[in-house]
C-alpha cells in the first residue's frame, strides 16, 4: 500500500495467508494503480503447427512422437488456412463456402465480429523440420495477412532452432524478426527451481536458460510474456523464486508485457494429480500482481482457469483476459474444462458485469477499435 517492493519473506507471507480477501484488496490497489479500471483483450488465433516433439515432459498431455496415433503436423499452407477466415471477420469462419484466399485478403463480411489482430503460434519441437520451415512460416503469414500481428516460439522453441540452425542465439533471433515475428509468449518457463524442473521435464532447457533467451529478446527489441505452471509438484517457496527472478530480469530490460500464471491440468499427463482449487487460483493471481511491481499486466488465462475463475480475478489484481483464442489444444489435451475460443462479446460481458472497463487491444497492449 506504501507503494514499497515485497521481499522474498513477504511473497511467501502472502502465498501462506488464509486471508484471501484483504489479500485481494491488495492486489486490486496495485491493479487500479496501473490501469484504473481498464481490462484489456484481444482478437487473436492459436495455432499448433505440430504436437511431434522430441521433449516429453512429464507435465504436458500435448506431445506426442513422430508416428504415435494422434500425432500431426501442419504444412505452412494450412496455417494460412487456418487464418485466413478469421483475418476477414468472417460471420461463421468455420463454415464454407467463404472468398478465395487472396494474398491481402478481402472485404471483411459486415455479419462477422471483427478482423483477427493477432496469431499465436506454439508447439512442438518437431525432430526433422529445418529452421527455414519456421522462417518461411512466418514470412508466408505476413505476406498474406500484412496487418496481422504474430507472437509466436517460446523460449523452448528458439533455443532449439539455435541448436539445428547451427547459428547463435541472437542471429536465430534477428531472423526470426526479420522474417516478422513481434512478440514472443511466455510458454516454457514452467517452475524455474532445477529440482522440481528435473522432475517436471527433464530433457526442456534450464530455467536459466529460458531467462537468457528472454533477456536476448528483449535486447533485441523483441517484447515477450512470462509465464508460471503451478498446482503440480512445486510448493510456495518455488513459486516465489520464480516471480523474484521474473522480477530481476525485468528491472534489467523491461521487455515482458504481462504475466501469466497457468495453472496444471492434470489429464492424460504422466504426473496425475488434481486440478488446482479456485482458491489457490486467485492467490497465485494476487499474489503475482503484488510481487510484480514492474509489470504493466496480469493476464487471467480464461482457457485454463474457466470462464468464472478469470472473471472474479478481476477483482484480485488481474487486468488482462488474454483473447478469443480459437481452437486451444494443449490445455484441453490436459483436461480443460474451459471451451475452446470466446467471442469478443462474451468477453466484453464478462469484464462489465465485474464493474470493469473492457478495452481491446493489439498485441502491444495499445488500444484498438472495433
Amino acid at each position: 500500500m506504501a507503494g514499497e517492493r515485497v521481499s522474498k519473506d513477504e511473497a511467501l507471507e502472502l502465498f501462506e495467508t488464509d486471508d484471501i480477501f484483504s489479500l485481494g484488496t491488495l492486489a486490486l490497489h496495485v491493479a487500479v494503480k496501473k490501469n484504473g479500471k481498464k481490462v484489456f483483450f484481444i482478437r487473436n488465433r492459436h495455432i499448433n503447427p505440430t504436437n511431434i516433439c522430441i521433449n516429453r515432459c512429464r507435465f504436458c498431455a500435448f506431445s506426442r512422437s513422430k508416428g504415435e496415433e494422434g500425432a500431426f503436423e501442419l504444412t505452412i499452407d494450412e496455417i494460412i488456412q487456418k487464418i485466413h477466415p478469421y483475418y476477414l471477420g468472417l460471420s461463421n469462419p468455420l463454415t464454407p463456402p467463404y472468398s478465395p484466399l487472396t494474398k491481402g485478403g478481402r472485404e471483411r463480411d459486415k455479419g462477422g465480429q471483427g478482423r483477427l489482430r493477432e496469431v499465436h503460434i506454439v508447439g512442438g519441437l518437431h525432430p526433422d523440420w529445418p529452421f527455414e520451415y519456421y522462417l518461411n512460416m512466418l514470412s508466408v503469414i505476413k505476406e498474406h495477412f500484412p496487418e496481422l500481428h504474430i507472437k509466436a516460439f517460446t523460449a523452448v522453441e528458439v533455443d532449439y532452432m539455435s541448436k539445428i540452425s547451427g547459428i547463435s542465439l541472437e542471429e536465430t533471433l534477428l531472423a526470426l524478426k526479420r522474417r516478422g515475428l513481434d512478440t514472443m509468449p511466455g510458454g516454457g518457463a514452467e517452475i524455474f527451481n532445477s529440482d522440481i524442473r528435473s522432475r517436471l521435464c527433464p530433457e526442456k532447457i534450464s530455467g536459466e536458460r529460458w531467462l537468457e533467451v528472454m533477456e536476448t529478446a528483449h535486447r533485441l527489441g523483441i517484447k515477450t510474456n512470462a509465464t508460471m505452471l503451478y498446482g503440480h509438484i512445486e510448493n510456495y517457496e518455488h513459486r516465489v523464486d520464480h516471480l523474484l527472478k521474473l522480477r530481476e530480469l525485468q528491472d534489467m530490460t523491461g521487455g515482458f508485457q504481462s504475466f501469466i500464471p497457468l495453472s496444471y491440468h492434470p489429464k492424460g499427463t504422466e504426473i496425475g494429480g488434481s486440478y488446482s482449487s479456485g482458491i489457490d487460483d486467485l492467490k497465485t493471481i494476487s499474489v503475482s500482481r503484488i510481487i510484480l511491481d514492474n509489470f504493466d499486466h496480469i493476464t487471467a488465462y480464461w482457457i485454463m482457469l474457466g470462464e468464472k475463475i478469470s472473471q472474479l480475478s478481476l477483482l484480485f489484481g488481474a487486468d488482462d483476459l488474454s483473447g478469443t483464442v480459437i481452437e486451444e489444444k494443449i490445455t484441453h489435451s490436459a483436461g480443460a474444462l474451459s471451451a475452446e475460443s470466446m467471442t469478443p462479446e462474451g468477453l466484453t460481458h464478462l469484464i462489465r458485469m465485474a464493474g470493469k472497463i473492457p478495452v481491446e487491444r493489439d498485441c502491444f497492449y495499445r488500444e484498438v477499435k472495433s
